[in-house]
């Protein structure tokens, strides 16, 4: 049974065609932003399961850009420290970078190099999950950091497109 709180999320999810590029259909969440009721009752779920699965975590990554709107949230709740996982170039200092595919391009993200410590256990955050090309090159930034990966966490997984598939740690996803 799904949880009424992801439902909510679900009902305000605005789905825009074409963007950012022909073929592709964007699944805009900031409407759930727009509302904190519901936005409230996300980062609940999200701090529930984690909570409940990942006892032991010490630190959430959120990607750019989306996962810096749930991660730091979830941290601040969780009493743990947040890393941002940036796009090249944004992060002053030493840098540990990692280039990746996308559905619709190449990039390349970046952390500090020091921001996780070998060891510690980390849960990865983003909003959506589709061919897995951002959500992997965090993981391997997160072993090139020495650190130990609990789970993957996405608010939504794009299933057809299977970037499960190219993760080697465990995902929580909510809306397909």
């Amino acid at each position: 049974m799904t949880d009424p709180r992801i439902t909510s999320v679900k009902d305000l999810i605005e789905l825009c065609p074409d963007f950012p590029k022909p073929g592709i259909t964007f699944q805009n969440l900031f409407p759930v932003l727009r509302n904190p009721s519901v936005f409230k009752g996300l980062i609940d779920v999200l701090v529930e399961d984690i909570k409940s699965k990942y006892p032991a975590v010490e630190v959430i990554v959120g990607l750019d850009s989306r996962g810096f709107l749930f991660g730091p949230m979830i941290a601040q709740e969780l009493n743990v420290a947040f890393v941002p996982v940036r796009k090249k170039g944004k992060l002053p200092g030493e840098t540990l970078c990692v280039e990746y595919t996308l559905e619709y391009g190449k990039d390349a993200c970046e952390i500090q190099k020091n921001s996780i410590q070998p060891g510690q256990k980390v849960v990865i955050v983003d909003d959506l999950l589709a061919t897995g090309g951002t959500m992997r090159a965090a993981c391997d930034l997160v072993d090139a950091a020495k650190a130990d990966i609990l789970a993957c966490v996405v608010v939504i997984e794009l299933k057809g497109l299977k970037g499960k598939d190219r993760l080697k740690y465990p995902l929580l996803s909510y809306i397909d």
